[in-house]
């Protein structure tokens, strides 16, 4: 089991599968929200500990196909996690347990900072891979 949590410890997750995948995303915005790490989870996998009713969402502007989910106390960054997708994305650094999954690839190269660094071996985007 996969535990998470914001950094208060006012939300708390688990989760029963291990994430699809680990990538990165390098565009302004998830570098901004905190979200640039994030594991790709399947929503039928994540239970809900305490704190659900905690968890706060950033409504995007038009264009912009994810919510960016918030912890009302602390305001530690939770990704996509009140989704009812089947597969959605969480800020890798929500999770309390390693689950031991390389990074997978890089998206958005082009606007990578130069403090950002890429791991060696991960596939590189331009852009999203998925639209």
């Amino acid at each position: 089991m996969i535990q998470g949590s914001c950094c208060c410890g006012a939300v708390k997750f688990s989760l029963a599968k291990d994430p699809v995948f680990l990538g990165i995303c390098h565009c302004s915005r998830c570098r901004k929200l905190g979200t640039s790490e994030f594991f790709m989870i399947e929503g039928d996998s994540l239970s809900w500990i305490s704190g659900k009713e905690f968890v706060n969402e950033y409504h995007p502007e038009a264009g912009f196909k994810y919510k960016r989910c918030f912890c009302s106390q602390c305001g530690s960054s939770l990704g996509e996690i009140l989704s009812d997708d089947e597969k959605f994305p969480i800020p890798a650094n929500s999770l309390d347990t390693d689950p031991n999954i390389k990074v997978w690839f890089h998206e958005h190269v082009d606007s990578k900072p130069s403090w950002q660094l890429v791991h060696e071996g991960a596939k590189l985007f331009k852009h999203d891979p998925y639209q």
